[in-house]
């Protein structure tokens, strides 16, 4: 029996040896024709260059816009991605022979007889997919851009509904060589044929394969192995508004970074006022953002964390649960629109305004004032563009003072004698100066900073937040830093307030200006596209597409934020209502309807989990019962066999949770995280110190869509009670490990003899 075993063994890597050389080759040919393709772009720049010497403007305009796009192909070129090339399909003869164009046959069905009486087959198409399309000299596909129609068969496929496809085959490789070959039959029943000899399988399935893989901390793409119900999302028409639901594992954020590489694909035209990702947290930031570019896209797409979306702004710090709930409360709102009004007052608003005009002096007293700032707050123009408005109102006032109204019948003479009035009047320093000092300029953050005086706070939010919200309010907005709560009030005021039209900056003159002799005759040269488009990035404040990824925890003024950057875009919002972190899902609910508009709703549902095995899955639904009755989790698709582990504190709660860090640390390849509450995120790190890279601490709510191949969760019970929506941040926190999960309990979890934590026994 063990000869037997070893031959067999000896068989199946004689075979694997033999494809993986199969897929050398045609790797060695694609790289053969990507340096043919590398020197055309180096040629194109080249010549490009020489066209900026000719000296005419259309000359330099074509010179420019060869640059760009040359530049842009060569820089793809020149990326040699890991697994550049990861998948195939084996095809049976189509119905018709009809190609698209990228080369492909487009028949999705078997033609009639394509497959025997006998159950056999031949293999009529191999088609190869990779992260950018590669045609041969004669313009047949080498590979197929993984977004293109032609590949979608490779992600749609299964034994259920095969179509034409016999074997997919993901293919792992580095650079230029190949590695390894992992196969899936979709017709298992089927005998076919390639090249006159039987079509081999390889390996225990590629999915596996890939959920096996060590994680490192950034995210890898799941091109190679995006499943069925994921590429229907991915592939979703972008009208309207995309609504995904998933719960854990289930690809969420993946699906939304390869759904902006698809839709660029598809209609770059459409997406060029650009893409933007808007993420929970900068870690998930750091974690995600290498996707984007390893898919073949970059430059169009900005992944933004929510504390990142004003600009000169960036959250750095936290706000308690219950700061959070009144910052984030559509209440709010109230709050702001009264204190951007009273902010008016500050910086001792002069009470008199006193001025010489046809040789009177003319004055306004502090009632009278009072009474036309509140004529002219009663627009609904932002405060900084009522300005104007004021202005002209308080020359109405010293008109009607001055009696100069009754002196002329002629409506001409009473007209220019008005207008020499107002010329008098506003060419003085001392109404200059008290229009700057009663209507001052205002900014969000000096709002803001307003605001952070409690009892100037307790006037303007009076009926609105009760004296314990304004008094904790308060004194968070005097720290020193930002929350990601205050960015969402500053982007708010900012909407309020309004900002005066600024004098557009002038453009540095570009060094070829100074080649080209032409000075005399071009004095301003226009922008080119690519100076044009990077500007427009730079100032841009709203996108032709908006993903939301983890839109259960947007808060209702988080979504009028996202919301003022996708007025006009299409939208795509991924979430999970189970995971929600935020207390009161049913006003957010409100607030992103209102965001989303009148568009129309299209949903999908994510139904397996990818991440977690069986066992882990299992524990999570315990606390999944308990925040949300009724709620089903998504089935796991692996079980690995381990159980989680749960331990009690020994010598102290620091000293524990590093041994099961480190006791991990021997048992897995990969990272481990260590979930905390928030609290104890800054404590956490020092207890850690030490074990090096692989090993990270975070707070309970910063564990949002990322994953590690163990995780050790601290005091179930410290995470669960931290705010009302506790409870689901525990699901979220007990649901990150690929691996192994160890729970290490404190007193306050009131562990059984076993270490089990109350919140998990059944």
């Amino acid at each position: 029996m063990a000869a037997q075993a070893q031959q067999e063994t000896a068989l199946e890597d004689s075979l694997r040896a033999r494809e993986i050389a199969v897929e050398q080759e045609h790797l060695d040919r694609v790289y053969r024709r990507l340096e043919e393709k590398i020197h055309e772009a180096e040629f194109l720049m080249n010549d490009a260059a020489q066209r900026g010497q000719v000296g005419t403007p259309g000359a330099l305009a074509e010179r420019d816009a060869q640059v760009f796009r040359a530049g842009i192909h060569l820089n793809r070129l020149n990326n040699e991605f890991e697994d550049f090339l990861f998948g195939r399909i084996d095809l049976l003869l189509g119905k018709d022979g009809k190609k698209g164009p990228d080369g492909a046959y487009t028949a999705v069905e078997p033609a009639e007889g394509a497959v025997r009486a006998d159950n056999t087959a031949d293999i009529a198409e191999t088609l190869h997919i990779g992260r950018i399309g590669v045609l041969d000299q004669d313009y047949a596909p080498l590979v197929i851009d993984w977004r293109a129609p032609a590949a979608a068969p490779f992600y749609r496929s299964t034994p259920v509904d095969p179509g034409r496809v016999v074997r997919r085959r993901v293919i792992r490789s580095k650079g230029r060589k190949v590695l390894g070959v992992e196969d899936d039959l979709m017709r298992p029943e089927l005998t076919a044929f390639l090249d006159g000899g039987e079509l081999p399988a390889i390996g225990d399935g590629a999915l596996m394969a890939a959920l096996g893989q060590a994680r490192s901390h950034t995210m890898r793409d799941i091109v190679a192995s995006i499943q069925a119900e994921q590429d229907l999302v991915i592939r979703a028409p972008a009208a309207s508004v995309t609504y995904v639901e998933g719960g854990p594992g289930t690809g969420k954020t993946a699906v939304a970074l390869h759904r902006a590489a698809y839709l660029l694909y598809q209609d770059r035209r459409r997406y060029a006022g650009g893409i933007l990702i808007v993420s929970p947290t900068p870690l998930l930031v750091a974690y995600t953002e290498g996707v984007l570019p390893s898919l073949g896209e970059e430059g169009q797409v900005a992944i933004r964390a929510i504390g990142s979306l004003v600009e000169g702004a960036e959250a750095t710090l936290y706000d308690s649960p219950s700061v959070a709930r009144a910052k984030g409360s559509s209440r709010m709102l109230k709050v702001l629109r009264k204190a951007a009004r009273g902010a008016l007052e500050l910086n001792d608003s002069p009470a008199r305004l006193r001025v010489v005009a046809f040789g009177r002096r003319l004055e306004l007293e502090a009632e009278e004032l009072a009474g036309i700032r509140r004529a002219a707050l009663g627009g609904t123009a932002p405060v900084n563009l009522l300005r104007p408005r004021a202005r002209k109102l308080l020359l109405d006032a010293l008109w009607e003072r001055s009696g100069a109204a009754g002196r002329h019948t002629d409506p001409e003479l009473a007209a220019e004698l008005r207008s020499s009035f107002d010329e008098d009047i506003t060419s003085e320093d001392d109404f200059l100066a008290f229009l700057d000092a009663w209507w001052p300029e205002l900014t969000p953050a000096a709002v803001l900073d307003a605001m952070a005086d409690e009892r100037r706070l307790g006037r303007w939010a009076r009926r609105i937040l009760n004296p314990g919200e304004v008094r904790k309010v308060a004194r968070s907005l005097k720290r020193d830093g930002r929350s990601v709560h205050d960015i969402a009030l500053l982007d708010e005021l900012q909407a309020i307030l309004g900002a005066p039209a600024r004098p557009r900056r002038k453009r540095e003159l570009d060094p070829l200006d100074q080649l080209t002799g032409l000075e005399e005759l071009m004095p301003v040269r226009e922008e080119t596209q690519r100076e044009r488009a990077e500007r427009l990035a730079q100032e841009r404040v709203e996108y032709a597409h908006v993903i939301v990824d983890e839109a259960q925890d947007l808060t209702p003024m988080q979504w009028r934020m996202v919301g003022r950057r996708g007025r006009h875009a299409t939208w795509t919002v991924v979430g999970d209502p189970a995971q929600s972190s935020w207390s009161d899902p049913d006003e957010a609910a409100e607030a992103r309807d209102e965001a989303l508009g009148t568009r129309p709703r299209r949903r999908f549902e994510l139904t397996v989990n990818y991440r977690n095995p069986a066992e882990i899955a299992e524990l999570a639904a315990k606390v999944l019962a308990l925040a949300m009755p009724g709620s089903l989790s998504p089935k796991a698709v692996r079980s690995t066999g381990v159980e989680p582990r749960f331990t009690v504190v020994r010598e102290s709660l620091g000293a524990t949770v590093r041994e099961e860090a480190a006791r991990l640390l021997e048992r897995v390849d990969g990272t481990i995280g260590v979930v905390v509450a928030m609290q104890r995120r800054e404590e956490a790190r020092r207890w850690l110190a030490g074990l090096g890279d692989r090993v990270v601490a975070l707070g309970s709510l910063e564990a949002k869509g990322l994953e590690y191949d163990a995780t050790v969760v601290v005091s179930p019970a410290e995470i669960a009670d931290e705010s009302p929506a506790g409870l689901r941040v525990l699901y979220v926190a007990l649901t990150r490990a690929t691996q192994q999960l160890t729970v290490v309990s404190a007193e306050r979890d009131e562990p059984d003899a076993a270490g089990v934590p109350d919140l998990l026994r059944d």
